[in-house]
């Protein structure tokens, strides 16, 4: 059986937690126009694209690594607790890991905000490797939204 797992990393920013909170929940509409290398269009299949239940499909572009579709359902959107987790259900990704899901949840800080992020993940075969490039890619596009916005 391939190895399953978890990873977790935590992103200071200056950005308010509902400011930030604000773009992550209307990523549908914000990640495409702010990061148009990383995001050519996120697409609304069911649902309203925030709510959980939804069905988003993501075909990125050539800055995001490993995946270029993924089809995304949100399983759970908190707007008390600034917390969202989906888990791609179709697409890339899922060539590589045979279920993974992600959490975001944005939480108050001194002077900005302290977005973590986390993943559920099982390998598809034991040679897959831990997906760290997409924990990287998770922190420099926080990191990146907050500058943008």
């Amino acid at each position: 059986m391939a190895a399953s797992g978890t990873l977790d990393v935590e992103v200071e920013i200056k950005s308010s937690p509902d400011k930030f909170w604000n773009t992550i929940r209307d990523s549908t509409t914000t990640f495409p126009k702010l990061l148009p290398d990383r995001y050519q269009t996120i697409e609304v299949l069911e649902g309203d694209g925030k709510a959980a239940g939804s069905v988003r499909l993501f075909t990125y572009g050539e800055g995001s690594p490993l995946v270029k579709i993924s089809k995304e359902r949100i399983d759970v959107m908190d707007e008390a607790e600034k917390k969202v987790s989906y888990s791609v259900i179709e697409g890339d990704l899922l060539k590589h890991y045979k279920v993974f899901k992600g959490h975001i949840i944005v939480l108050p800080k001194e002077n900005g905000s302290l977005v973590k992020w986390s993943c559920e993940y099982e390998k598809a075969s034991d040679d897959i490797e831990v997906p760290n490039i997409l924990m990287d890619f998770a922190v420099k596009h926080f990191k990146d939204i907050d500058e943008l916005i």
